[in-house]
Formats: C-alpha cells, sequence, structure tokens
C-alpha cells in the first residue's frame, strides 16, 4: 500500500509541474487579442471607409 501512495504522489507531482498546457493557454490567449484588435480596425475603417476607398480610386484612376 504504500508503495502505490508513493507512486502516486510522485504521479500526481510531475501533473503538476508539467508546463505543456500553458502554452495551449497562451496560444488561445493571443488569439482572442489578435481578433478583438482585428475587429477594433476593422470598426475604425468602418467608420472612415467610404473616404479612405474614395481616396484609393482617385489615386489609383487619377494616375491613368
Amino acid at each position: 500500500m504504500q508503495k502505490m501512495m508513493s507512486h502516486w504522489g510522485a504521479l500526481v507531482a510531475r501533473l503538476r509541474n508539467d508546463q505543456r498546457g500553458l502554452n495551449t493557454a497562451e496560444l488561445l490567449g493571443n488569439a482572442a487579442l489578435a481578433i478583438v484588435a482585428l475587429i477594433a480596425i476593422w470598426a475604425g475603417l468602418q467608420a472612415l471607409g467610404i473616404d479612405v476607398i474614395e481616396r484609393i480610386r482617385s489615386l489609383l484612376f487619377g494616375q491613368l
């Protein structure tokens, strides 16, 4: 019984110190921040969208 308890204790200690799952959480957090940044940029461009698109069109077609 003592041998089994020490085996389980070692297993639990090893699992507690395992950092492999932390990478997944960090990647998910970074992906969420990137999505928030893209939505903020999209919203800002949408508010100015007509002016930006017209400016690009005038620059492109004005040189032809």
